[in-house]
């Protein structure tokens, strides 16, 4: 009985949450839900389409400075995106994820690095190194992405993809792949 009660009041406070958040985004379709806890960041640079659905511990984040050094993020969502707990999508320059895209948890999208690897960039400490970013990161249409994958910058997956679980992908793949691995490489086309 009283687990029953958490449950309705939990559903009943994310409701709440996700109709009030949507409200701060640059656009948001319709159908948005998004589960508490959650850190979003930089809402003005993030449109999102119809049927976003979030689990819990999503952190969304488009920085437009850090250091004093000022960038431009973007992030597009499409529509139908289903995105699992524990997932981490931050951006400085351009993230897209297309339609009818399924993320398992723990996943890890990032179009930035926290500095290069030149000797004056190495000697300062992570935080305070210049935030670079070598290119977007375009998710296309109809990708399962699975369990602990990370998605570094400069990477396209090509649409109707499935990424394996823990896959680091450091490169871009054309539509049809299933990649996996560390770093990711093609398993074998669909």
């Amino acid at each position: 009985m009283i687990n029953k009660f958490f449950y309705y009041l939990s559903r009943i406070i994310n409701i709440i949450l996700s109709r009030v958040v949507k409200y701060d985004f640059k656009k948001v379709g319709s159908n948005f839900t998004v589960n508490y806890p959650f850190v979003i960041k930089g809402t003005r640079y993030i449109e999102i389409g119809d049927n976003f659905s979030s689990f819990g511990r999503l952190r969304l984040e488009a920085y437009d400075n850090h250091n004093g050094f000022d960038f431009h993020p973007k992030i597009i969502i499409g529509n139908n995106v289903s995105i699992n707990y524990d997932c981490h999508i931050g951006c400085v320059n351009h993230i897209e994820i297309g339609n009818d895209v399924l993320m398992a948890s723990k996943i890890f999208i990032t179009d930035h690095f926290h500095g290069d690897t030149s000797e004056e960039s190495i000697k300062l400490p992570p935080s305070k190194r210049k935030i670079t970013s070598k290119g977007p990161v375009i998710i296309e249409d109809n990708v399962w992405i699975g369990e602990g994958v990370c998605i570094m910058p400069n990477v396209t997956i090509g649409k109707n993809s499935i990424v394996g679980a823990n896959a680091v992908v450091t490169k871009s793949f054309p539509e049809n792949s299933v990649i996996g691995g560390n770093p990711a490489k093609l398993i074998k086309t669909l």
